[in-house]
């Protein structure tokens, strides 16, 4: 009787365990970028320190829409993605 209540059991905790909406390579990136700047603000001094948490943001930011997120646009097929108007 115990085998049976594993096989279900397992099935259930792999469901429970894994998250709802996991987040793409691109927003794991942008939200990355997004976090270096809340911690580079934090320890910034000067107003151009913090100018330059903001270069440093935006750089990564490109470079994530360059990268990750490129990607993702062009592995989504074109029949899926809506025409604009």
């Amino acid at each position: 009787m115990k085998t049976r209540r594993g096989v279900w059991f397992l099935p259930l905790l792999l469901l429970l365990g894994t998250p709802v909406h996991a987040q793409s390579l691109c927003e794991n990136c942008l939200d990355a970028a997004q976090k270096e700047l809340a911690k580079c603000l934090e320890e910034a001094i000067s107003q151009e320190d913090k100018k330059t948490c903001a270069e440093k943001k935006e750089a990564r930011s490109k470079s994530c829409s360059d990268g990750e997120c490129k990607l993702e646009r062009e592995a989504i097929p074109k029949e899926m993605v809506p025409e604009k108007k």
